[in-house]
């Protein structure tokens, strides 16, 4: 039975991954910090099948144990701060866990099995102010926030361990990627559930930033599946996964409120307090690696996906009343 240690674990990634491994049959240690008010929601349901143990990106020392402790051979680091408004106002905070948390990762590893295979979230945001389009692996990265940034560091210090130390270290450049699970904070969550507490006559307007701006949106549950594809590959590379498509918060929203028969025209009120100070316009993949090497194919579209996102949290208030 392989093991895999998944750090952040009580995330939306880390929760689609840990089903996606139990059902292959892995053994799965879940890495989670230790918190006063420690949130499982989102893994409740697998507590029984794997183990989530205590361990800090901020602290080697944790790394350390936990590898020395359960010998993985697989490790995901999902673990990062990956809210990008948060990032700029804890930049350094963001730098800490997003950056340097990967560097203590790939050094406890190289310390205690170099052979463990591991793969490192990267994002989208690396591309930023986009230089091409659309955007592919060798694609010139252009943050435009301290979560961006430190992204790109995460990424270049996995790719500098693989080829200085010739560990299995791939990175995946992950584009947007959302579900039932993803955070209120982040605006698709944000948009669905202000659709049905609107529908539910539990709200009168959703507030939101810049309408205009632009993603490749795909269901995460897809994702963890290229994750996985990606460590199961005779050399580790860095990929690019999406959807090879582009769509915008206002065409999410109009989609999300003509599912419950309203106009979106009616209840969105663009805020500026909502913008970002630099904003990313236009992401979109060039996920052809992926396919081609990976044989990976996302199952659900991106009105499937915004409905059901709607449908959950639907259900999910419905269940509050």
């Amino acid at each position: 039975m392989p093991t895999a240690l998944i750090t952040g674990i009580t995330g939306q990634d880390g929760s689609y991954l840990a089903e996606l491994l139990l059902s292959k049959g892995y053994r799965v240690i879940g890495v989670a910090r230790r918190s006063s008010t420690v949130t499982y929601e989102r893994i409740e349901h697998l507590l029984d099948d794997m183990t989530v143990v205590q361990g800090d990106l901020h602290d080697q020392g944790s790394l350390l144990a936990l590898l020395e402790e359960y010998r993985p051979t697989e490790v995901y680091n999902l673990a990062a701060q990956s809210f990008v408004p948060t990032s700029w106002n804890q930049p350094a905070l963001t730098g800490e866990i997003t950056a340097l948390g990967v560097t203590r990762m790939l050094e406890a590893i190289r310390f205690v099995n170099p052979k463990i295979r591991f793969y490192q979230a990267s994002s989208s945001e690396m591309f930023g102010k986009v230089l091409e389009v659309p955007q592919c692996e060798t694609t010139p990265f252009y943050p435009r926030s301290p979560y961006g940034v430190a992204k790109v560091y995460g990424h270049w210090i996995t790719v500098n361990y693989r080829e200085s130390f010739n560990m299995f270290a791939a990175s995946g450049i992950l584009f947007n990627h959302e579900s039932p699970r993803r955070g209120l904070e982040f605006v698709t969550r944000k948009i669905s559930d202000g659709v049905a507490r609107i529908k539910l006559g539990r709200a009168k307007e959703l507030r939101l930033g810049n309408l205009e701006s632009q993603r490749d949106w795909g269901f995460a549950g897809d994702y963890v599946e290229a994750m996985w594809r990606m460590l199961q590959q005779d050399k580790p590379e860095s990929y690019v996964v999406g959807m090879g498509e582009t769509h915008s918060v206002r065409e999410f929203c109009e989609i999300a409120f003509r599912h419950v028969d309203l106009d979106y025209n009616d209840y969105v009120v663009q805020d500026e307090k909502f913008y970002r100070p630099a904003e990313v316009d236009l992401l979109i993949s060039d996920p052809s690696k992926a396919r081609a090497v990976l044989g990976w194919e996302p199952s659900i579209t991106f009105k499937e996906l915004v409905t059901m996102m709607v449908d959950a949290d639907l259900e999910r208030l419905h269940q509050k009343k």
